[in-house]
């Protein structure tokens, strides 16, 4: 019996977010979920944190005076079991298309950088966090887990995602790559971070991570990434100094091949839109008969990775069984005991 691959149409999103607005932000995450199912697209990716939008605020003054966002950051932060988050899974279902949404996370008294992937039926395919948030995102965010990592299979395919800088994470990577992805969605914040300073966070550095992913993975990229409003510049900024540490625009979404092709033609920095590219999944047995990383094309016999993909708990309940910490790989296999290594 032949292997029948998906074909189909993604698309992704490169827009502002309205910042610090919660309902507002659903309502244009709608109407572009809306947008892109018109156009054909069976997948949509949203950007890190569009909802409510990347808290630059931490990046550009003193932690006592970004202050001034905190509150409304986190009220203004996606709870899933919501009205708002049920707008979302509404808009999937009426409009038939699977969407990767980036979001802030509340979650009682804390937040979480979460990527929320949603079936065409309208059905939670998962929730995950970002691993580890990035140097200053850290004063605003929790961390993931093991099981954060993880590739889902669906209709479209085995689909999986990371946000920003997980992509610089070689095992993250592999991770994922190990689980076979075919259809990864990168979700980013703009590029408008310190012009001119920090080389490492411009378009050129991230675009080629998401380049990179696609060829080591052998596998479709859609690099979703919002751009920064003037608005949200006027917001944010409150004197020269800090309007030089950001700037408006810093769009970069992209779409890869598992070969690298760019797909679809960029949008100009400052634009907001979609993306669009068909991509049929029948690429990948191509790209991987030359280099399969988690397979033919590795040596486990020299490296490998040890992956612990169980959801940790903060709190056992007294008389409940205390879970196993260690993974029965590493415990049995001899070849990794203190005397063999």
């Amino acid at each position: 019996m032949s292997l029948i691959h998906p074909a189909y149409k993604v698309a992704a999103v490169q827009a502002a977010p309205e910042f610090l607005d919660l309902d507002a932000g659903i309502d244009k995450s709608i109407a572009l979920i809306g947008e892109a199912a018109r156009n054909g697209a069976s997948l949509i990716g949203f950007p890190e944190t569009f909802l409510p939008g990347y808290p630059f605020h931490v990046w550009l003054g003193a932690p006592i005076w970004s202050l001034q966002f905190t509150r409304r950051y986190f009220d203004n932060s996606l709870h899933y079991d919501t009205p708002e988050a049920d707008r979302l899974a509404t808009a999937a279902r009426d409009n038939n298309i699977a969407v990767v949404m980036g979001m802030s996370e509340r979650a009682g008294g804390s937040l979480y950088m979460a990527q929320w992937l949603i079936g065409p039926d309208g059905q939670t395919i998962a929730k995950r966090r970002k691993l580890k948030p990035t140097h200053a995102e850290r004063t605003v965010f929790g961390e993931g887990d093991g099981s954060d990592l993880a590739v889902h299979d669906t209709p479209l395919g085995r689909l999986g995602a990371l946000s920003c800088w997980e992509h610089l994470q070689p095992l993250s990577k592999y991770a994922m790559y190990s689980q076979d992805e075919q259809i990864h969605v990168g979700s980013w914040p703009s590029y408008s971070l310190y012009p001119g300073t920090a080389y490492a966070l411009g378009e050129e550095v991230n675009t080629s991570v998401g380049r990179i992913y696609a060829v080591e993975g052998s596998c479709f990229v859609v690099v979703s990434c919002a751009t920064t409003s003037q608005e949200m510049v006027d917001l944010l900024c409150a004197d020269d100094t800090q309007r030089s540490m950001i700037t408006a625009g810093g769009g970069g979404a992209r779409i890869f091949g598992p070969d690298g092709q760019m797909l679809a033609d960029p949008l100009q920095p400052d634009a907001e839109g979609i993306l669009y590219a068909d991509i049929d999944l029948g690429a990948i047995a191509v790209a991987k008969a030359a280099a399969d990383p988690a397979g033919h094309y590795s040596r486990p016999d020299v490296t490998r990775l040890w992956l612990d993909k169980a959801p940790k708990s903060r709190v056992i309940t007294a008389g409940s069984a205390l879970p196993r910490t260690e993974s029965p790989e590493l415990v049995d296999d001899p070849s990794l005991e203190t005397g063999g290594l």
